[in-house]
C-alpha cells in the first residue's frame, strides 16, 4: 500500500531524482554495440527459416508443391497451413498462422522453409510450386461495405470471441462500435452553424529500426522456448495456451532489446510460425528473421481510415452536436484493428466537450496487409478527422482556430464519449496548454505570412488527448532484491525497445528509497519465467503502471529494512526511516545501520544472525475500468488522459505546391516528468514520426491489392536534414493515481502532427487537405480541383 504522501503528488517535498535528466541506463551498451538484439542470438543446432509468400491480395489456394525443396540439401522441412489449421487473433481468432485455404493479402505468409542457414531456405523457398484461383479483390473500406462486396470472411459469424468485440456476420466488419451520448437530434436543432467532410489515408509502415524476429525451440521436456522481439511477452504465454494447447507454464518467452516497436510489435506472428517449424523439426531452434520487405507487408502494419465527420456548433462557435463514422481498414484480419477501431471510438470527439455524439466506429475487412497497434493506437487517425473539422469550423464561423479550440477545451467537470467523468486529477489542465504552446509557436505573430512572391509561411494546430485503453486484467509487477553492499536490484516487465523505461524506473526506485540512481541494478531484459508480470508494453502506460509497482515493492522493501533494523538498534520501526544507503532514527540519524548489514539478515559479533533477507515485492492493477455498453458505448475505458496542444509551421510555395518544415511545437500535461531529456525526446521522435506519417508514408495499391513501395527505395520516410525545429514544454498537473504524480506520454508527440500539418497547409493552399500523405501532388491535384469546380 502507498503512502498517502507518496499518493498526493506534488506533496513529497523537493525531490532528488525524479525531473532530472539524468542519462538512460542502458546507453552505453547501445552506442558501442555491445547491446543485443534478437537476431544477434546464434547456437550451432539452430536452424533458419524463410516465409514464402503469396503473390496475390485475394485468391484460394489450390495446392502448394514443396517437394522440390525438399530435395535441396540442408532443407530439413517445409510446413505450410496444413500443418496447423488453427485460427489465432487477439480478440478475434480469424487469422492461420499461415494461410489456409485462402489467401487474404499481399504476401501473405503460406509457408516456411527451414534450413540449416538462411541462405540455403532463401535458395530452397525459389522451389515452391502454388497455385491459386485468383478472386475479386476489395482494396478501401468503403468498397468493402458495399452490398455487392466480396465477403472476405465467409464464416465471420463462427469464429470465436476472446474479448469485447462485435463482428457483423455476412458482411465485411470485424467490429461495430457504437458511441451514443446525449440526444443527437436535439443537438442538430441547437446547432446554427454545420459543417462536415469525407477524410482517408491509406495504410503504412511502423518502419522500427528492428525488422521483427522470433526463435523457438520445443524442448524434450515440454517446455517451450521463445526469444522474440516483442511488446508483449506475456500475452504470447497465453496465446500459446490458447491456440496450441501448451500450458502457459511451460512457454517460456526471453526478450533482450528491441530496437523500436511503435506498437507493431504488440502483436503475435512469427512466434507462431517458428513454433510450428521448430515442431517439425523435432524440436531444433527455429529462427525467423524478417527482411526489411517481409517486415513492411507480409507482417502487420498501420491501420488506414476512412471517415465521415459533421459537426454541429451555436454562432459564438460552442460545439453541439458531433456525427462520426470511422471505416478502418484492418486488411486481411482483424488482429489489434479490432481494438484500435475502440480506442478511436472513446476519444472520437477529441479534447472538446460535446454533449451530444453518435460515433460508429467499423473495422472493415479489405483485401490489404492486416492492422495493428501503431502509436497513439486510433487516435492519430480520430484526431486527424476531427482537428481539421474544428479548423473547418473555425473558418466558417471566421474565429481563430486556437480560440475556438480554447473555448471548448474539455475541463474538469466534463465527460468524455463514453460517459466517464472528468476531474482535475484525471484530464490534467488542456487550457493551460494551449496559452502555453500559443507562446511557443508565436501564434499572436501572424498565421500566415507572405515572404517571397511565391512563398507563404504559415501555422497549423491540433489539440489531442488519449486514453491508455487497457485491458480488464492489466497489471504490473515489480521485484526488489539487494547485494550485500547495499546496492538494490530491480526487475520488472515492461520490454525496454527504446522509449527508456529503465531510466524511469531507476529513478522512481531512487526517489522513493532516497539514493542515488547508479546505486540501483536494473534487469535489462525480460524472462517470463523470473520477471514479474507486466500487460503489455504499449499503450503509453509503463510509467503508470510499472512506476507504482516499484514504488509498491520500495515500500515493502522499507517495512522489511526498518524490522530488520528495530531488532538492532532496539527502536520500534516507526522510529526509523530509510534513504542516504542507512536506516537510521528519525529523531537521531547518527544512531543508524548501513542498508547493506542489514538487508540479508545482520550478522551479530558473535556470528549469529538477526532478521530476515530483504525482498521487496510490489504489484499494481487497474480495478474501476468497465467493459463499454455495446449499443451506447458508456463505461470507463481507462484510468486517466493525457491532454496537449501541437503546432506545426511551414513554409510554403504557391506556385510549385511544395513546402519545407521550419518549427513544429508541442505542451503536453505530463502529471509530472519523471526524465526531463527523455520526455523531451519522446515528444521530439513523436512529432518526427507524424511529420513522416502526415507527409509521405503510405502504401500504394494497385488494382489487384499489391503493394509497389514495399522497401526503403520506395516508401519514403523523413530523412535527417528534413527535420524541422523541435519545441517542446510541459505542463505538470498531478495525476493522483500515478507514480509522482506522472501520466503517460510515450505515443502522445504523433498524434496531432497530421491535422497541425494539414491544417497549415489547407491555409497556405486555399483548399481544404483532408486526405493523407500531403504530398505536392495531392495538394496540387486538390488545387486544381477546386478550382475547376468553382468554375
Amino acid at each position: 500500500m502507498l503512502s498517502n504522501e507518496l499518493q498526493k503528488t506534488g506533496r513529497c517535498g523537493r525531490l532528488e531524482t525524479v525531473g532530472k535528466p539524468i542519462p538512460r541506463v542502458e546507453s552505453g551498451d547501445k552506442v558501442t554495440g555491445f547491446a543485443k538484439y534478437t537476431n544477434d542470438t546464434e547456437s550451432p543446432g539452430i536452424l533458419h527459416g524463410w516465409l514464402v509468400t503469396s503473390p496475390y491480395a485475394h485468391a484460394n489456394i489450390i495446392r502448394i508443391d514443396t517437394s522440390q525443396a525438399l530435395q535441396v540439401s540442408g532443407v530439413i522441412a517445409v510446413i505450410t497451413g496444413d500443418y496447423c489449421p488453427v485460427l489465432t487473433g487477439s480478440v478475434l481468432a480469424d487469422r492461420p498462422p499461415l494461410a489456409y485455404k485462402r489467401v487474404r493479402y499481399y504476401s501473405e505468409p503460406i509457408a516456411v522453409v527451414v534450413a540449416e542457414s538462411e541462405h540455403i531456405a532463401k535458395r530452397a523457398s525459389r522451389l515452391i510450386r502454388a497455385e491459386f484461383e485468383p478472386l475479386p479483390v476489395v482494396n478501401s473500406p468503403s468498397s468493402a461495405l458495399r452490398p455487392d462486396a466480396p465477403l472476405i470472411h465467409e464464416d465471420l459469424g463462427s469464429y470465436k470471441i476472446y474479448g469485447d468485440v462485435y463482428p457483423v456476420p455476412r458482411t465485411n466488419i470485424g467490429n461495430h462500435v457504437k458511441i451514443r451520448k446525449g440526444d443527437l437530434q436535439a443537438g442538430w436543432a441547437a446547432s446554427e452553424v454545420t459543417v462536415e467532410a469525407t477524410f482517408a489515408f491509406p495504410t503504412s509502415d511502423h518502419s522500427a529500426m528492428e525488422p521483427r524476429c522470433s526463435i523457438a525451440e520445443v524442448m524434450p521436456s515440454g517446455l517451450v522456448q521463445v526469444q522474440t522481439s516483442t511488446q508483449d511477452p506475456y500475452i504470447i504465454k497465453r496465446l500459446f495456451q490458447r491456440y496450441f494447447g501448451v500450458d502457459e507454464s511451460n512457454v517460456i518467452v526471453h526478450v533482450p532489446f528491441v530496437g523500436g516497436g511503435f506498437g507493431g510489435k504488440g502483436s503475435v506472428q512469427l512466434e507462431y510460425i517458428a513454433y510450428l517449424a521448430s515442431k517439425a523439426c523435432g524440436g531444433r531452434p527455429v529462427k525467423i528473421n524478417n527482411t526489411r520487405e517481409s517486415d513492411m507487408v507480409s507482417s502487420p502494419c498501420h491501420i488506414g481510415l476512412e471517415a465521415k465527420v459533421k459537426l454541429g456548433a451555436t454562432r459564438d462557435g460552442r460545439l453541439t452536436a458531433a456525427e462520426i463514422t470511422f471505416m478502418f481498414d484492418t486488411g486481411g484480419y482483424t488482429d489489434q484493428g479490432a481494438v484500435v477501431t475502440k480506442a478511436a471510438a472513446v476519444d472520437c470527439t477529441g479534447p472538446y466537450r460535446i454533449d451530444n455524439v453518435w460515433c460508429d466506429s467499423l473495422c472493415v475487412y479489405t483485401n490489404h496487409p492486416y492492422a495493428t497497434s501503431f502509436r497513439g493506437f486510433g487516435h492519430p487517425e480520430a484526431h486527424f478527422c476531427m482537428e481539421r473539422m474544428m479548423d473547418m469550423l473555425a473558418k466558417k464561423l471566421r474565429m481563430d482556430p486556437l480560440e475556438l479550440r480554447l473555448l471548448n477545451a474539455i475541463r474538469p467537470g466534463d465527460t468524455t464519449p463514453t460517459q466517464a467523468p472528468l476531474d482535475r486529477s484525471n484530464v490534467g489542465d488542456l487550457p493551460e496548454c494551449i496559452a502555453k504552446l500559443k507562446d511557443l509557436i508565436g501564434w499572436d505573430g501572424g498565421r500566415v505570412t507572405r515572404v517571397g512572391p511565391n512563398l507563404v509561411r504559415v501555422k497549423g494546430m491540433a489539440c489531442v488527448w488519449k486514453t491508455s485503453s487497457a485491458a480488464m486484467d492489466a497489471g504490473s509487477g515489480a521485484i526488489i532484491t539487494f547485494n550485500h553492499n547495499g546496492i538494490l536490484n530491480l526487475s520488472v516487465g515492461s520490454v525496454e525497445l527504446g522509449q527508456g523505461n529503465r531510466t524511469i524506473m531507476t529513478q522512481i526506485l531512487a526517489e522513493r528509497m532516497k539514493m542515488k540512481a547508479n546505486e540501483i541494478h536494473i534487469k535489462m531484459d525480460i524472462d517470463t519465467q523470473i520477471t514479474p508480470e507486466h500487460w503489455k508494453t504499449v499503450a503509453s502506460s509503463s510509467t503508470m503502471m510499472v512506476g507504482r509497482a516499484v514504488l509498491a515493492a520500495a515500500e515493502d522493501a522499507i517495512v522489511q529494512l526498518k524490522q530488520n533494523a528495530s531488532l538492532v538498534l532496539k527502536r520500534s520501526p516507526e522510529e526509523l526511516e530509510v534513504g542516504h544507503g542507512k536506516v537510521y532514527v528519525k529523531d537521531n540519524p547518527e544512531v543508524s545501520l548501513e542498508i547493506g548489514d542489514v538487508a540479508v539478515g545482520y550478522k551479530n559479533p558473535d556470528g549469529s544472525v538477526t532478521g530476515d533477507p530483504v525482498i521487496g515485492r510490489g504489484k499494481f492493477m487497474y480495478h474501476f475500468l468497465t467493459i463499454l455498453d455495446p449499443e451506447t458505448g458508456k463505461g470507463i475505458p481507462g484510468p486517466q488522459w493525457t491532454v496537449g496542444a501541437q503546432a506545426v509551421e511551414v513554409e510554403f510555395d504557391t506556385r510549385e505546391f511544395t513546402y519545407r518544415f521550419l518549427k513544429a511545437a508541442s505542451v503536453f500535461d505530463a502529471g509530472k516528468v519523471i526524465n526531463e531529456a527523455t520526455a523531451r525526446g519522446q515528444i521530439m521522435g513523436g512529432m518526427s514520426m507524424g511529420l513522416s506519417f502526415a507527409s509521405r508514408e503510405a502504401f500504394f495499391f494497385n488494382e489487384e491489392g499489391v503493394v509497389r513501395n514495399a522497401q526503403l527505395r520506395t516508401y519514403k520516410l523523413i530523412r535527417f536534414g528534413e527535420n524541422p525545429e523541435y519545441l517542446v514544454d510541459f505542463v505538470e498537473t498531478p495525476f493522483a493515481e500515478g507514480p509522482f504524480g506522472a501520466r503517460g506520454i510515450g505515443e502522445y508527440g504523433t498524434i496531432g502532427m497530421a491535422p497541425a500539418l494539414a491544417n497549415a497547409l489547407s491555409a497556405a493552399a486555399g483548399v481544404e487537405l483532408n486526405r493523407l500523405p500531403l504530398t505536392p501532388e495531392l495538394i496540387w491535384r486538390t488545387h486544381l480541383a477546386d478550382k475547376e469546380g468553382g468554375r
